[in-house]
């Protein structure tokens, strides 16, 4: 069925909605902390990049990818309508991904991605944390 408004409206009225974020991964990612006895985490906090977690203690940022709009190897695909301008659009999402890595990094953050898929098995995703939090506490005691 076509479009009843022209492009320009179409992409007026898009630009308007307003995203709702990644809630349900990152209250299923809190419910992991939680069951998992993980600690220090926070929420929106002002870092560079938004991570969904920071820990502040070890600086370890946490973000959780969802598996369409970050280029899972697994489970990403393309959409059949449009697809040279999702194609971009998700290249465009994973260089961005890397750029906020790389500055945090230069800040003396450690970052941790975890794909929307690894939430299904939670004691794995929580071992990923459990590691990545030991490995920093290593290092700043150092």
């Amino acid at each position: 069925m076509a479009d009843v408004f022209s492009k320009e409206k179409r992409s007026a009225i898009m630009s308007g909605v307003k995203s709702q974020g990644n809630l349900a991964t990152e209250i299923r990612l809190i419910r992991i902390f939680r069951d998992h006895g993980i600690k220090g985490w926070r929420r929106h906090t002002p870092v560079f990049g938004r991570p969904d977690f920071v820990f502040p203690s070890t600086r370890l940022a946490v973000f959780v990818d969802g598996c369409f709009w970050h280029g899972c190897p697994l489970h990403g695909s393309l959409p059949v309508a449009n697809r040279e301008f999702w194609k971009r659009k998700l290249v465009r999402n994973q260089e961005r991904d890397k750029e906020v890595r790389e500055e945090l990094q230069k800040a003396g953050w450690s970052v941790l991605r975890i794909w929307q898929h690894e939430l299904k098995t939670p004691q794995n995703a929580a071992r990923r944390i459990k590691r990545s939090l030991a490995h920093r506490s290593a290092i700043r005691s150092r």
